[in-house]
């Protein structure tokens, strides 16, 4: 099966086509023929070495991709009649594992990870909604705020604090987010009570809209201590990227891994019977071939895109 990936970590350019063996799904697993594979920022992350520590044992080839929407073509033993052949789907791709991840024609992935893609929606679209919507549905769980409380979220015009305004605004809180001008719109669309400047201002301007600091956040910008004078005392600072801290006053700082989530069929489920719902909003910046994907992700790294690129390998 034709797959991209690379034999040894740096820039774009290291990643090339792939001729891999057709891979069999085993007892609870199923194999999916993939039809498009969301470019996300982890895969990035991957192809320049940052998750090597997580694959001590691994040797390459190594093949990113943690999206992925196709058609189910091979059912292992002891899978349920909750999926079936031909069925289309969407599913978390553990890439660090030794199967590799979802920029591939064929890819087999628990049972567990899979869930039926979202009716009247394209592939290409599908296959942008689980990692980051369970990242900010992992998010929001952490805090834990109650209906009413008010939330900050940084980074909201990307696709993870996307999903968490729209998801919080579900959940009944009160959202303050940031954005550039271009995109107030855009976060006002997503569920945002109130918008602030992004930027290295934005706690002060958090603070001028809720005195006493607010209860959570949710750093999708990665500003990390920039954004805790934001936080209320005793407060909850949700990280992305495994910063731990520290942090004075109280404040709890939570990291939270996407990967910790990706068995929680439930909570699959749920997101995408919030896409049906149009409680949440699928958002494609560009499909490419597989064939472009440095391309790709030359365009992720160059910075300033609005939703997802796709990898087609239909």
């Amino acid at each position: 099966m034709k797959a991209v990936g690379l034999y040894e970590f740096g820039g774009p350019d290291v990643l090339q086509v792939l001729d891999l063996p057709e891979p069999q799904a085993g007892p609870g697993e199923v194999r999916i023929r993939v039809h498009a594979a969301a470019v996300n920022p982890t895969d990035v992350m991957l192809r320049s070495g940052g998750h090597a520590v997580r694959m001590p044992d691994r040797t390459p080839p190594f093949v990113p991709g943690m999206d992925a929407a196709g058609v189910i073509d091979q059912l292992g033993p002891g899978v349920d009649d909750r999926l079936t052949l031909g069925q289309p789907v969407i599913a978390m791709v553990l890439f660090t594992g030794p199967r590799g991840g979802a920029y591939a024609e064929q890819i087999v992935v628990p049972a567990a990870s899979v869930v039926p893609a979202p009716a009247g929606v394209g592939l290409p679209a599908a296959a942008t909604l689980l990692m980051n919507a369970m990242t900010a549905r992992l998010a929001l769980d952490t805090l834990a705020l109650p209906p009413g409380a008010t939330l900050a979220v940084t980074g909201a015009a990307g696709a993870v604090g996307g999903y968490a305004v729209e998801l919080a605004k579900a959940d009944g809180l009160t959202v303050i987010a940031d954005a550039a001008p271009a995109d107030v719109d855009r976060v006002r669309r997503f569920g945002a009570a109130h918008v602030v400047p992004r930027g290295s201002g934005v706690a002060t301007d958090i603070r001028a809209l809720a005195p006493e600091g607010v209860a959570g956040l949710i750093d999708g910008s990665m500003q990390t201590t920039e954004v805790i004078p934001a936080l209320a005392d005793g407060g909850t600072l949700i990280e992305l990227r495994g910063w731990p801290g520290p942090a004075e006053r109280g404040i709890q700082v939570r990291p939270v891994m996407v990967r910790d989530v990706m068995t929680d069929t439930d909570a699959l489920d749920d997101l995408r019977r919030r896409v049906e719902h149009g409680t949440l909003s699928l958002h494609v910046a560009d499909v490419l071939p597989a064939e472009q994907a440095a391309e790709a992700h030359r365009r992720l790294e160059a910075g300033g895109l609005r939703g997802r690129l796709v990898l087609d390998f239909s």
